[in-house]
């Protein structure tokens, strides 16, 4: 029998999830340092049983069993590395919502603002912009519930729920008197990863906030509105992977797929040698050939890096910004059985087209673009990277800590952009001497305030 796991990439703050499987242990003829090594292994568990029969017996006030031997596993696993984890049932199933970016819900994204909950944005044909609700709206309860008080998540959960089920929400709105009451009727929400525009007239940028189970679909969807839109003046693309944390390993290959025709996109590599996976391009530039530009910086992690180094390797991108996160391992995730949550375990490094890891390291920028920062957020714009994480898996060369992350709000402002735009028109910058971005050359090479959507 085959047990149904799952294979995910992550930033620090994020987890997302792909099926493979995983057999049954091999059977193996132990030698007598083996039956050592198994004794000593009985001997420490024994040594757990006692302490965890001490503190059940002893501890001042009488401890939840269960939550004992949680705290064990979460202790066992985040005393690996930064990425792997216990996940109890509750954040099991909240994972498995961010990876397929789908749930019953209203459509609005919102954050937290001064202890209030604040639309951010309606998405668009969802029961939230259907009933009016508009940016910058607070809401104050949910059913007659106060939400001051309440965190992000908290609120968010309880805006989800079954599809067709009704939701009460007050909201006030600046210029209105009275606050506004409206009854919603939950439906099925897809989250959009994939968010693009005409950039300069002629320009298609499209950006990728995560990857789920939806961004590939997303992309192709805005690649041919674009091409459509902007027709024969079409200069190029320009994919924005700043401050994606990362998501789905099957979503970085096919999203690295749609720009190339052949080659190795990333190879995973375990313990073992006959774990070794590698992923390669189909035939099919969806693109047709045209320029790509990608701008990353330091919150660009994990799968955004899969994606980053595939297009650099294969010269099919030439890349903008500053150094990447450097998260350069695969977590599997692991069900341990209904209602027992899973496990979140590091299986695998990854490594790019030209077989180089960027654990602890990341992808350095063909062209590297410092943005301009207001100094009151000059302290809290740089992101320390995969390499300042404690326990972090270590890199086979030298290590790289911090790059800025900031975006600017106001496009006028992102020089990275304007950079990128530049190139695709032609206007030679001094900025780089790096060569212009690849348009045909697709052969194989030789070797991150929050917010959520609810």
């Amino acid at each position: 029998m085959m047990r149904k796991t799952s294979v995910i990439l992550l930033s620090a703050a994020c987890g997302a999830a792909l099926t493979l499987f995983v057999t049954q242990p091999r059977a193996v003829l132990m030698g007598s340092s083996a039956r050592a090594a198994t004794s000593d292994t009985y001997r420490q568990l024994n040594l757990f049983g006692d302490v965890f029969e001490r503190v059940r017996s002893d501890y001042v006030e009488k401890p939840d069993d269960s939550k004992l031997v949680e705290s064990a596993i979460s202790g066992m696993l985040t005393g690996l590395d930064p990425h792997s984890s216990y996940m109890d049932a509750k954040s099991f199933r909240d994972m498995q919502v961010q990876t397929r970016g789908e749930f019953g819900g209203l459509g609005i994204e919102v954050t937290m603002e001064d202890g209030l909950i604040k639309v951010v944005s309606p998405i668009d044909d969802t029961p939230a912009s259907k009933a009016g609700i508009m940016a910058n709206d607070i809401i104050t309860t949910l059913d007659d519930e106060a939400v001051q008080g309440l965190t992000l998540n908290q609120a968010v959960e309880k805006m989800r729920g079954p599809v067709n089920t009704k939701i009460r929400l007050k909201i006030i709105r600046k210029g209105q008197d009275n606050p506004i009451e409206v009854t919603l009727v939950r439906d099925n929400i897809r989250v959009r990863s994939v968010r693009a525009r005409v950039e300069a007239d002629d320009i298609a940028y499209i950006r990728i906030t995560t990857f789920n189970e939806q961004t590939t679909e997303g992309l192709k969807k805005e690649i041919a509105n674009l091409s459509s839109q902007i027709g024969d003046k079409l200069k190029g693309y320009i994919i924005d992977l700043r401050n994606n944390p990362g998501g789905l390993l099957e979503e970085a290959v096919t999203v690295s797929d749609s720009f190339l025709e052949r080659g190795e996109i990333v190879s995973t590599r375990g313990r073992n040698a006959e774990e070794t996976q590698r992923r390669a391009a189909h035939a099919g530039d969806l693109t047709k050939g045209k320029p790509v530009i990608v701008l990353v910086n330091g919150g660009s992690a994990s799968a955004s890096e899969i994606v980053a180094g595939a297009l650099q390797d294969h010269k099919r991108a030439t890349l903008v910004g500053t150094r990447s996160f450097g998260k350069g391992s695969v977590q599997t995730i692991i069900p341990l059985g209904s209602g027992n949550g899973a496990l979140r375990l590091t299986t695998a490094r990854y490594y790019t087209p030209s077989g180089k890891s960027i654990q602890a390291k990341g992808i350095v920028p063909d062209i590297e673009v410092l943005q301009d920062v207001p100094d009151e957020l000059k302290a809290r714009t740089d992101t320390k990277g995969e390499a300042s994480l404690r326990g972090h898996l270590k890199s086979d060369g030298d290590e790289k800590t911090g790059s800025q992350s900031y975006v600017p709000p106001d496009a006028k402002d992102d020089k990275a952009l304007k950079l990128a735009d530049d190139l695709l028109h032609g206007i030679k910058s001094t900025a780089s001497s790096a060569p212009p971005p690849a348009s045909g050359d697709k052969a194989a090479v030789d070797n991150k305030p929050g917010k959520a959507a609810n």
